[in-house]
């Protein structure tokens, strides 16, 4: 019997310390959206309204993302091969686009027909036949996506999935707006993307915990951040395992359409946007160590926490003094 085992990246958040200054009102919500629990938490005089406008354009964007709602910018692209999509929609494909081409392909948001074959996106998971995984990939190919404007054109039986991004951005969008209602202190986190306005009500850094991969309900270590978003992308998230014990991971590589095994457990990205921290999670675990270690070095714009599979972490040296590590695992520099 098939056995099936779902994670999400769940990153613990240190509560608000009760020392300092406390802003007048606290406001904070929960709901389920993209598939994910979400919780959003802000401070100041206009918080509760913030948190419900946060809320709201999390939906909005859902409406818009959604593989599976047929209504859906995505879903009718998918459907009819070309559609005039939202500004958003427009946006999120083209940032992902240049992700895809910036690193060669380890990220293609048109693997969506190969992640229907395994079954990920399905709930019936199981190893496709390599002819089905063959013809999946012939339908794939992040170069074929034509846009121009807000029209987005793709080839017969291409598919695409902005999984890989549409939370990040949901994020930076859910921030945006909180923003706008004079909120300088927030926190989202969508299924374990966190990202950060500003700092705690008392000025000091937000601590964002990272899962441990090899036992995801306690913490690699944790993250002391402002301002910014932390996304984990890992094998541990989501995967099956067949009748022989045989372990199937949902992030796939696009060059193979089997799962990724390049040495890679967990990939946590930090950065400033959400949308970058979250596409770039995914491709640097499919690139593996080294890979991923020249695209920092040759790009910049981000920081990273590896993890390979004989539990050796790897933190970027930008980011390694506001790491705490809780895993007794040996920790290496990565520097420029």
């Amino acid at each position: 019997m098939k056995k099936f085992k779902y994670f999400f990246a769940v990153l613990i958040l240190a509560a608000v310390s009760s020392c300092g200054a406390v802003p007048e009102t606290e406001a904070s919500r929960e709901l389920f959206a993209m598939d994910t629990i979400i919780s959003v938490k802000a401070y100041g005089q206009r918080s509760e309204e913030a948190v419900n406008a946060a809320a709201n354009r999390l939906k909005e964007l859902e409406d818009l993302f959604s593989v599976t709602d047929i209504n859906s910018d995505i879903g009718k692209l998918n459907s009819l091969g070309s559609a005039n999509v939202s500004d958003n929609t427009a946006y999120v494909i083209s940032e992902a686009a240049n992700v895809c081409e910036s690193t060669d392909g380890a990220l293609d948001i048109t693997i969506y027909p190969v992640l229907r074959e395994w079954g990920f996106t399905t709930g019936n998971m199981h190893v496709p036949s390599e002819e089905d995984i063959a013809a999946a990939l012939a339908k794939t190919g992040y170069r074929d996506i034509g846009i121009s404007g807000n029209t987005v054109t793709l080839p017969e039986g291409y598919m695409l999935d902005l999984g890989s991004c549409a939370k990040g951005y949901s994020g930076d969008e859910m921030l945006g707006v909180m923003s706008e209602y004079g909120i300088n202190s927030a926190l989202v986190n969508l299924g374990g993307n966190v990202q950060a306005l500003g700092s705690k009500p008392n000025g000091t850094e937000w601590s964002v915990g990272i899962a441990n991969p090899f036992s995801p309900n306690e913490l690699l270590g944790v993250l002391q951040i402002h301002d910014k978003s932390v996304i984990t992308s890992g094998g541990y998230q989501r995967y099956f395992t067949d009748d022989d014990g045989n372990v199937y991971i949902h992030i796939l590589d696009p060059r193979t359409g089997h799962p990724a095994d390049s040495g890679l457990v967990s990939v946590t990205v930090v950065g400033d946007r959400g949308i970058m921290c979250d596409a770039l999670s995914t491709a640097l675990f499919v690139m593996g160590k080294e890979r991923a270690v020249s695209y920092w070095r040759g790009n910049g714009g981000f920081d990273m926490v590896l993890v390979t599979g004989d539990g050796t972490v790897y933190i970027t040296e930008k980011i390694a003094d506001s790491f705490r590590n809780s895993s007794g695992f040996p920790v290496e520099i990565i520097y420029e």
